[in-house]
């Protein structure tokens, strides 16, 4: 999926970080006090609904709603990384 975006190699540990500290890469992790929703800890959680009906459960339209979250706020995973390690959120 990262591929499409024109990601190198390099890209791949900075999401693997990125998504450790915020999931564990949980389909189901939840916030209590953000609201933060899924993989990639969306807010509000139903934003992820643009990739799929099925948001809720399929870890890959989290994953997809999430790679297209970093590229388009971010450009990259390990800029959204560096934002993460800044201030505690992406």
């Amino acid at each position: 999926m990262a591929n499409q975006y024109g990601w190198g190699d390099d890209q791949f540990g900075c999401l693997v970080s990125l998504w450790d500290k915020e999931s564990g890469w949980n389909v189901n992790a939840y916030n209590a006090s953000s609201g933060a929703t899924g993989i990639p800890q969306a807010l509000p959680g139903n934003k992820m609904a643009s990739a799929g009906a099925d948001w809720q459960t399929n870890p890959a339209t989290q994953i997809s709603w999430g790679l297209g979250y970093i590229a388009s706020r971010y450009s990259t995973p390990c800029d959204a990384w560096d934002k993460s390690e800044a201030s505690g959120w992406y």
